[in-house]
């Protein structure tokens, strides 16, 4: 994509991730509740539990914590009783969004993502409408300068489903979203450490917005990403800083 920079947009990203530490721990502590509840809390048997477990741990989050919310989610102890829910729509130009929650009250979690797309300058739509456009997968993104063609090779060796070059230089390394932390590990141990890694809903394709647009698109985003119920939002927008 012309003059659309993979390791800019990742560390702005990143930079975005770290700034909301406090209530990546909230979302956490749900998405590990829910996935105990509904998987049990054998990590060996439940990938989702262990996925969820690995981010908390790759952001710092205690152990106690950790274990609360399981025992939460097996019924150990008591807790909030929350419920899945993904909301799809579009946002300036079209560009694709899903957004994902965890909540105890449906009826207040659609009015305020509603409420936050028609504000911004989105629309909310059907179940289904943009979906198809993104697959999900994990994600590792390494510096530019890295062998790649020895990356590839440690990669594909260790069950990455593709390895991608980008025009900054930078590689991409996409991974089965269960198998991430496993071949983010077989990689470090190799000598190929990530800058970045998520599991995430990958768009198909990108559309870039600059100038007033990205400004417009970011307002969006970051409304949705505020509210208390929202997990995750994925775009197929790209914006340029």
């Amino acid at each position: 994509m012309a003059g659309h920079s993979k390791w800019a947009n990742i560390k702005h990203k990143k930079a975005a991730t770290d700034a909301k530490r406090g209530k990546i721990f909230t979302r956490l502590i749900k998405e590990i509740t829910v996935a105990a509840k509904m998987g049990g809390g054998d990590v060996s048997t439940n990938p989702r539990l262990r996925l969820a477990m690995d981010k908390a741990y790759d952001n710092n989050m205690p152990k106690d914590n950790v274990e609360r919310a399981i025992k939460r989610g097996c019924g150990d102890l008591e807790g909030v009783n929350y419920e899945e829910i993904r909301y799809e729509g579009y946002g300036i130009g079209g560009a694709a969004v899903m957004v994902d929650c965890l909540t105890d009250n449906k009826v207040r979690t659609v009015a305020d993502v509603r409420h936050a797309f028609s504000k911004f300058g989105g629309n909310m739509g059907t179940d289904g409408c943009v979906a198809f456009q993104f697959q999900h997968c994990g994600q590792l993104l390494f510096a530019p300068g890295v062998d790649e063609d020895a990356l590839m090779e440690a990669a594909l060796d260790a069950g990455a489903d593709d390895v991608m070059t980008h025009e900054d230089g930078s590689i991409e390394v996409i991974t089965p979203p269960y198998e991430l932390h496993t071949i983010k590990q077989a990689l470090e141990a190799a000598g190929f450490k990530a800058e970045f890694g998520e599991v995430s809903m990958k768009p198909q394709n990108e559309v870039e917005f600059t100038g007033d647009d990205a400004v417009k698109m970011q307002k969006l985003l970051d409304a949705l990403e505020a509210l208390d119920d929202v997990q995750e939002v994925y775009t197929s927008a790209v914006l340029d800083e």
